[in-house]
């Protein structure tokens, strides 16, 4: 028995065309002296833990006149170097110039005819650096049966850990087109339902299909609803968005943000949420935008909460917040913020996502691709952009001896949304990526220079 995409796991392929690729990405920038991990010591590394991820070894078979949605199996041609790719810049390169190379590689769609992922080892970065950038489809990624290959390359220690033991991989013969059709037929007599559900997804209605499995339903339909009587309010952040990208970082400690949230309230989400509100309203009024005491810009919040009961346990939750770009007084905008969040948590508004248990190690990874998943299933006219916050480990990972210094989430475009923000804690430091179109957001690293300055001005705040 074949295993089949589920409608929301179809629904990212169907909603993605060259223009908004939808995969998630990550930049790991790592201390790698010469030796520790070069292109071979990656591909040695990533075959050693692929069995502890066995969906990147499969790929997406369509079934005949799309009768069902399409199914998993292995991909009889997998060949680990085609997917872990090596690439490099002129030394010393610099973070520009790593931040165009990614920019250019998150462009370009992965391809449908191979399992649903890449990984770049690029060599050549300042202070004898080297970076890994991983993208991967949000497809792979469901929280349960298969996790982020990001997440599993990294160890503790820089000793590597053990790999498990699971003999040769031989790939599963595929299914032919005949017997793909049968175990359709069959499933439509055991679940006639089945029927309207395909069709509905091959004619494109995906979005209502991806926010029924997504777990919208009762109270929360009935909010959405509500929201939906007041769209996303008109912003720059929305235009018609071409192929090219362009991507910048910010950086703040962990130490100030927690600094802040001491003297004025609230949670280090919320402070988070406040600073990239303050560089959005700089960023508007730096553009000539008008900015009056009204104005917001809607942020769909997917936030990784850790149960206290709990902490293994970890779930994505994704918020509608109004950020009021509009408020002057940045001791204010955190207490608006604090106050909206909390009421939407209490009010139970929030868009559920699978709870993850027993994730250990550096998920983070994991939890932007269900963040990204979370935002696909809700219509584009309810908000202006995503903004994903992570929480991370608070001490050093490694990849096969070299130290993770620095990361930063890269998120999916949606279509008519010139920007994405991520956000992950580590180390002590909490990174942002920042993915733009390039030519509605040409000048997305002045934005990523706001969000380190607001975080300036909310330090001085709490002195």
């Amino acid at each position: 028995m074949v295993e089949r995409l589920t409608a929301l796991d179809a629904s990212f392929l169907y909603l993605e065309d060259p223009d908004t690729p939808m995969h998630v990405g990550g930049v790991l920038v790592l201390e790698c002296p010469a030796g520790v991990l070069d292109h071979d010591a990656l591909v040695d590394l990533v075959r050693a833990r692929l069995p502890l991820v066995p969906r990147y070894r499969q790929r997406v078979l369509e079934v005949p006149g799309h009768l069902a949605n399409p199914v998993w199996v292995d991909d009889p041609d997998f060949d680990v170097s085609y997917h872990v790719r090596r690439s490099a810049l002129p030394r010393p390169g610099s973070e520009e110039q790593l931040l165009d190379l990614v920019a250019r590689l998150t462009a370009r769609p992965l391809d449908r005819r191979r399992p649903l992922w890449e990984m770049y080892l690029v060599e050549g970065l300042s202070g004898g650096r080297s970076a890994v950038v991983t993208k991967t489809h949000p497809a792979l990624v469901d929280g349960l049966s298969a996790i982020d290959i990001g997440q599993v390359i990294l160890d503790e220690s820089p000793e590597p850990g053990t790999p498990p033991d699971t003999g040769e991989w031989r790939p599963r013969r595929a299914p032919g087109q005949v017997a793909l059709v049968w175990e359709a037929v069959e499933e439509y007599l055991e679940r006639p339902s089945a029927v309207v559900e395909t069709a509905r997804t091959a004619v494109g209605d995906v979005r209502a299909t991806a926010a029924r499995w997504a777990g919208v339903a009762g109270a929360i339909l009935a909010a959405a609803a509500r929201t939906a009587m007041r769209p996303a309010p008109m912003s720059p952040l929305n235009a018609p968005i071409g192929r090219q990208r362009r991507v910048a970082v910010a950086r703040a400690t962990l130490d100030d943000v927690k600094i802040v949230r001491k003297a004025n309230g609230g949670t280090v989400n919320d402070v988070l949420l406040t600073v990239v509100t303050g560089a959005l309203r700089e960023w508007l009024l730096s553009r000539g935008e008008p900015v009056i005491g009204s104005t917001s810009v809607r942020a769909l919040v997917p936030v990784s909460v850790r149960s206290d009961e709990d902490d293994d346990a970890s779930r994505v939750s994704s918020l509608l917040v109004d950020l009021p770009v509009g408020e002057p007084n940045p001791r204010v905008r955190l207490a608006r913020i604090s106050y909206a969040m909390r009421a939407l948590t209490q009010s139970n508004q929030s868009v559920g996502a699978d709870t993850l248990s027993a994730l250990s190690g550096f998920a983070p990874p994991t939890l932007h691709a269900l963040g990204a998943r979370a935002a696909s299933g809700l219509s584009r006219r309810l908000f202006n952009l995503v903004v994903t916050n992570v929480p991370g480990p608070q001490t050093p990972r490694y990849a096969g001896g070299a130290r993770m210094v620095e990361v930063f989430p890269v998120v999916p475009l949606a279509k008519g949304q010139g920007l994405a923000i991520g956000l992950t804690s580590y180390d002590g430091t909490v990174y942002v990526g920042l993915n733009a179109d390039r030519d509605s957001i040409s000048d997305v690293d002045v934005l990523a220079d706001l969000i380190e300055q607001e975080v300036a001005a909310l330090v001085e705040t709490a002195s």
